[in-house]
């Protein structure tokens, strides 16, 4: 690879600071600009609840471990990362700012654009609260109303809409003091629903109207566009992890035993299962097997999947886009890939649905499992993060490519990562599956179809804890 060809696709790096996982994924863009992803290192999240850092040594170790991977499988050194934030704390607000330019025949140029924004950072906050994005919606120049994109015109008064999401100070404090421990650069704070709309979100569906739903472990993150411009932004305190401790409590389990329900078998309607599916889980502590229905299961679900619904239409009404949205919802996260959840969404929500993959800025020749949308949010930091890139000047960029990581790491020198242990642990889960998993009343073929589900969940990687 050249030099040029390397400063024209630097190698960037998203970090996914999440309720259930921490993932880093480093990518470089092809001549295509598609994204080809060069590594992926991804641990289990213990020092995070709800999108906010609860605890700063095991987030730090977390992120060590993840980067640690990720560094392996890609060959570079990471040094600097860009960050998603979510949590409870965000929050949204209109503001309108004017610029008045020293005479009519002078050149709107983007550092006009610039100034406005930066003023819309002087703005008085709540205390403990800081703006993480100023985006710009409408402009109007010389009341001349709905410009999108007033670069290049001439005009004495520029006037735009603008669009603020803020945030407490001491949250994305913890989150820069963890990456820092972690001995990295933060080169972008991000919010995360817009990373992932970057991802799963089409141009033509932001034109027409879309709702983007992201459905994490610790929340559910909502986005709003209509005619290209985003509208409305929201958090909802509820996801994934949730529906995990009411499967605990429903179902009397532990919580490994509820979350591995929860992915191989969980749907989101139960009039789609049949009662006399049933499956036996291994008793707490040497006690006698559970049987659980799918259908009980499925009523568990369909209950805490239809709170958090209702809340996201009422954020749509709340936006009053509620008769815009001709693109419909957009549902991507690791909650999306609840069975049915289209059906669900389309039933509350009246409009139509789909499940967002991060697939169409992905380079042909990527793993398929990077196709998840778990991953949407990392996928999306990723563009977000060469967007900045292509806005910076030419000194800024000097300035990241000498921090970039293009520095080779040696053979041998990222930590090992154990995995017998794991392994052994998933072939004695599949042979106790295959015993008594399937009810007696049913036929072959579906005792095929479950041990062919269940054989299929464990090759995923994607879930820590034991049955037994």
């Amino acid at each position: 690879m050249t030099g040029a060809h390397k400063k024209e696709n630097p190698v960037i790096v998203g970090l996914d600071i999440g309720t259930t996982k921490i993932a880093a994924i480093v990518s470089q863009r092809d001549q295509h600009g598609k994204l080809q992803i060069l590594g992926v290192g991804k641990t289990p999240s213990f020092g995070v609840t709800r999108g906010e850092v609860t605890n700063i040594k095991q987030t730090t170790d977390a992120i060590l471990e993840a980067v640690a991977e990720a560094e392996k499988q890609s060959g570079h050194k990471i040094n600097v990362v860009y960050v998603g934030i979510a949590g409870q704390h965000i929050a949204s607000k209109q503001n309108r700012g004017i610029y008045t330019l020293p005479n009519a025949e002078e050149e709107i140029t983007r550092q006009h654009i610039k100034d406005m924004v930066e003023d819309m950072h002087r703005l008085a906050l709540d205390p403990g609260e800081r703006i993480i994005h100023v985006l710009p919606q409408e402009f109007t120049v010389d009341n001349m109303h709905g410009i999108k994109d007033p670069i290049g015109m001439c005009g004495s008064r520029l006037e735009a809409n603008f669009h603020i999401i803020t945030g407490k100070v001491a949250a994305a404090q913890n989150i820069k003091k963890c990456v820092e421990r972690s001995g990295l650069q933060m080169m972008g704070l991000i919010l995360e629903p817009l990373a992932s709309s970057a991802a799963v979100l089409h141009a033509d569906e932001m034109e027409a109207g879309v709702v983007l739903v992201d459905i994490g472990g610790g929340t559910t993150d909502v986005a709003i566009f209509k005619d290209g411009i985003i509208r409305h932004t929201a958090v909802i305190p509820f996801a994934g992890n949730i529906i995990t401790e009411d499967i605990m409590e429903g179902c009397k389990l532990l919580r490994p035993q509820a979350e591995k329900l929860k992915v191989a078998f969980g749907s989101a309607l139960p009039a789609e299962t049949h009662e006399n599916e049933i499956i036996s889980i291994p008793g707490i502590a040497g006690r006698d097997r559970k049987e659980i229905s799918m259908r009980t299961l499925a009523h568990v679900i369909n209950a805490r999947m239809e709170e958090i619904f209702a809340q996201v239409y009422f954020e749509i009404k709340s936006s009053g886009y509620a008769n815009s949205l001709n693109a419909g919802v957009v549902v991507t996260g690791g909650g999306s890939q609840l069975k049915h959840l289209k059906q669900l969404v389309e039933y509350t929500t009246g409009l139509s649905t789909r499940i967002g993959y991060p697939s169409s800025y992905l380079a042909k020749n990527n793993k398929d499992d990077l196709k998840n949308p778990m991953y949407a949010t990392g996928i999306g930091l990723l563009l977000k993060g060469y967007e900045q890139v292509e806005e910076m000047t030419e000194t800024e960029k000097r300035k990241l490519f000498s921090v970039q990581q293009d520095e080779v790491v040696v053979e041998g020198t990222a930590p090992q990562i154990e995995t017998e242990t794991r392994t052994v642990y998933e072939e004695e889960v599949i042979e106790d599956f295959e015993k008594e998993e399937a009810p007696k009343n049913k036929k072959g073929n579906l005792l095929q179809q479950v041990f062919s589900s269940v054989k299929n969940w464990f090759e995923v990687d994607n879930i820590n804890g034991d049955f037994n």
